[in-house]
């Protein structure tokens, strides 16, 4: 029986955790686990055989972070052999008759991708490739991707499975207590995006105990069409003699994630902290279940990194200026490169109220397939909307859709043959939601009739490419009355019917309706009204039309879709005050600048400013107070890492200007503090400690970053030697954690006189209190609060 065969009709159990066992069998700290494979073999599938005998149907092989990032080609290559190999001796010796499986584990790099980070993401895509093809070449049974905290990095790994190999695919992510990932993706963002790209399972992993992953997993129940996994610790961390421990026993991890299969997850194990005890005892307490069948949910939705958007029965407006039809200055913009221009029209209809942004740059004599990415992965830098990607260039729109960041709007296909052939499938590669043009060979048929029949044509191809109906949506052409005064009946009439008829979403660019009028506001706001009112899903529509924004709230307001009237009255009251807001909110200030994360502009204005005010004026009244709104926001979970980060970058942009204007005037400006930072021995993810030290130095700080896997001497040695006030110490590994509390403990011990502040995923602050750190911080924000106030600045 294949594993997909399996997984259509039972629930799957999963193993558990293997860093941890490792401790317990004498791996040193920061130790490479994955190394053990191979030195420490009889160990490894001791642990693979213990969890077969437990019951698991899958077992992971101990390949977690074998990417070349970490090991040379050859050592990578034993690893995974080594590690295919021991899982297939335990699956060989192990007891039980249960169908037993051997899955590939991939985790993530360790290092946050463009433009956020360093690492570009057709470099991910490859590293992950590496590593899909050999365990494809030594024999395993399905891929497992696990404990992924961005979604970006997760759509790399995932298309890495499905351009190397048709093995089935599991993903998993790690949730904070929040709800969402370290980048800011919901529950609901991460399926439509994983699903759409075909992964067989998704669900969530690691970072929490089961109880506190049961919110995570009732939303993904709702969402996904395919089987919820449920993965969670063995509860939280904590020392105990020395020794790390989990507060969460077999028996209560049993009931808890058992409780789980009763409301619908499919596939269940564990992570961190647990062993093959929590798995037997888990196995008996579903041995009676049956599995709940999987539903399809029939959502039409769209993603960006942070959050999904449904089309379907409330409006949804799409944003249209992002287009050079109609607009003068946009074609020059798009000439000379100018990114600024697209990036201040998304501000400006994000603040607008818009749910998507259509992307729109095709004009002759420019490199569309490069200026479509590049507008796509610019926009994505800054705002969080989902995207449509609206271009009739399939090579640019394979190149965008690939390095767009979640589940994109695909703007568009029509029912000519050519047109399928080339657009469905790139929406099935790249998992999108498509708009589908009334239209074929013979061009717009005069009729509702004409128009339905191509819709019926179009659903029926789409079914062959393996796109379901949820994932088309019908335009229906809105023509100009000003050349056929019936066009627009005609146009409703249609789309009314697919509403009805074929039980699908619509969406129009409501504003052709006018073209060659006079005062087209009216008309358009007229025909929007009459389309929402005959089923219209999603408008095209210009949100700097107040007429058109007054339609949309009344609409909304009368269909009972707004609750207490509350969206219509703060619409009202907000037409003026935010047209006048604009300017300063789209980023015409240094301040607007760097809340909205316009790098080049604060690098602009900052340039400027310097001519006038003097550089620690501008600190002290520009850059620290934008700062701060952006890390209130993201403290208040208003605002997500990637902006935080970009507000940081275009900080920093500034800073380099004023670095200079300090030094040509030999005036310095008063620091807050020396600080060291570092990932502590044995672990290789820097990217929060990365986030830290930016932020930290935008804040005043002098910073020193010793990097990642860095030994307890070298920190304390380092400490003493820059005469630091304070040590920031990282660790994203249960693995590592004794690592750190051994650095921090040499700190105390060569330099009493400095502090220490510690983060990370695995820890809290108690675990921090426990091994003798002076603050814990559960993020980048909040580490520069804390340091501050150690620091007493």
């Amino acid at each position: 029986m294949t594993f997909r065969e399996f997984l259509k009709d039972n629930i799957v159990v999963l193993d558990g955790g293997m860093g941890t066992l490792l401790q317990e069998k004498g791996i040193a700290p920061g130790e490479r686990s994955e190394r053990w494979s191979v030195t420490h073999a009889d160990v490894v599938r001791g642990i693979h055989k213990a969890y077969f005998d437990a019951g698991s149907n899958v077992v992971n092989t101990n390949s977690f972070g074998a990417t070349r990032l970490h090991f040379a080609p050859d050592e990578m290559e034993e690893i995974i052999a080594a590690s295919v190999e021991n899982a297939k001796w335990a699956r060989e010796h192990s007891i039980g008759t249960q169908e037993k499986f051997i899955a590939l584990d991939i985790g993530p790099l360790g290092r946050l991708l463009k433009p956020f980070g360093d690492l570009d993401f057709e470099d991910a895509v490859a590293l992950f490739a590496e590593e899909v093809r050999l365990g494809v070449k030594y024999g395993v049974d399905l891929v497992t991707i696990e404990t992924m905290n961005d979604s970006y990095e997760t759509k790399a790994a995932l298309l890495a499975v499905r351009e190397n190999c048709d093995l089935p695919v599991i993903v998993t992510n790690a949730y904070g207590e929040d709800g969402k990932l370290m980048t800011g993706a919901s529950p609901e963002a991460m399926c439509a995006m994983l699903e759409g790209m075909g992964a067989d399972a998704v669900g969530a992993n690691c970072s929490l105990g089961p109880k506190q992953l049961f919110p995570v997993m009732e939303r993904l129940l709702d969402a996904a069409s395919v089987p919820a996994v449920l993965k969670p610790n063995a509860g939280l961390p904590r020392i105990e003699n020395g020794k790390t421990v989990f507060d969460v026993g077999p028996a209560e991890f049993a009931r808890d994630v058992s409780s789980m299969v009763q409301k619908g997850v499919r596939v269940v194990g564990g992570c961190c902290g647990t062993t093959p005890e929590h798995i037997a005892a888990l196995v008996a307490a579903i041995a009676d279940l049956k599995p709940q069948a999987v539903t399809q949910k029939e959502q039409t939705v769209v993603s960006s990194y942070t959050h999904a958007v449904t089309i379907g029965d409330d409006p949804v407006l799409i944003g249209e200026r992002i287009n050079p039809t109609g607009k003068k200055r946009f074609t020059p913009a798009l000439v000379e490169n100018d990114i600024e221009y697209i990036l201040n029209e998304g501000l400006a209809q994000q603040e607008k109220g818009v749910h998507i942004l259509d992307v729109n740059v095709g004009i002759p004599d420019i490199d569309e397939k490069a200026m479509l990415t590049s507008a796509v992965c610019e926009l994505q830098s800054i705002i969080d909307l989902p995207l449509q990607i609206d271009t009739a260039d399939a090579l640019a729109m394979e190149a965008a859709l690939r390095r767009y960041n979640g589940k994109a709007l695909v703007n568009s296909v029509s029912g000519k043959k050519e047109s399928m052939e080339a657009v469905f499938p790139l929406v099935k590669k790249y998992g999108g939601t498509v708009i589908a043009l009334t239209l074929d060979e013979n061009g717009i048929p005069a009729t509702a009739d004409g128009r339905v029949a191509i819709a019926r044509n179009i659903l029926a191809v789409a079914k062959e490419y393996g796109i379901a109906k949820k994932d088309v949506v019908f335009d229906t052409l809105a023509m100009t009355v000003s050349a056929d005064q019936t066009a627009a009946k005609v146009t409703l009439e249609a789309l009314g019917r697919i509403r009805e008829e074929l039980g699908c979403r619509t969406s129009l660019g409501v504003s052709n309706v006018s073209f060659g009028l006079p005062a087209r506001d009216a008309v358009n706001a007229a025909f929007f009204a009459m389309a929402l009112q005959s089923g219209l899903s999603a408008a095209i529509m210009n949100p700097n039309s107040e007429p058109m924004m007054k339609t949309y709230h009344a609409y909304r307001l009368l269909a009972g879709r707004d609750e207490n009237c509350a969206d219509y009255i703060a619409a009202a009251e907000g037409f003026s005050a935010a047209a006048a807001a604009a300017p300063t909110d789209s980023g015409e200030t240094l301040r607007g600048a760097i809340v909205k994360g316009l790098r080049d502009k604060a690098g602009e204005l900052a340039k400027k400013l310097l001519e006038t005010v003097p550089p620690l004026v501008l600190v002290e009244q520009e850059i620290i107070p934008a700062l701060d709104v952006v890390g209130v926001g993201f403290e208040n979970k208003t605002v997500y890492l990637p902006q935080l980060l970009m507000s940081a970058e275009s900080a920093k942009a500034a800073f380099e200007h004023i670095r200079t204007a300090v030094a040509a005037s030999g005036d310095q400006r008063g620091g807050k503090g020396k600080i060291i930072i570092a990932t502590v021995r044995g672990d290789i993810h820097d990217i929060g400690k990365n986030i830290v030290k930016l932020l930290l130095e935008n804040y005043g700080f002098d910073v020193v970053d010793l990097g990642k896997d860095v030994k307890p001497e070298e920190i304390a040695d380092a400490a003493v030697r820059e005469g630091a006030q304070l040590v920031g110490l990282s660790a994203l590994m249960t693995t590592t954690v004794g690592a750190m509390e051994e650095t921090v403990r040499l700190l105390k011990e060569k330099a009493p006189d400095c502090l220490t502040l510690v983060g990370g995923a695995v820890l809290n602050a108690e675990y921090a209190e426990k091994m003798g750190a002076d603050a814990y911080a559960k993020d980048a924000m909040e580490g520069v609060r804390m340091a501050s106030k150690l620091l007493g600045v």
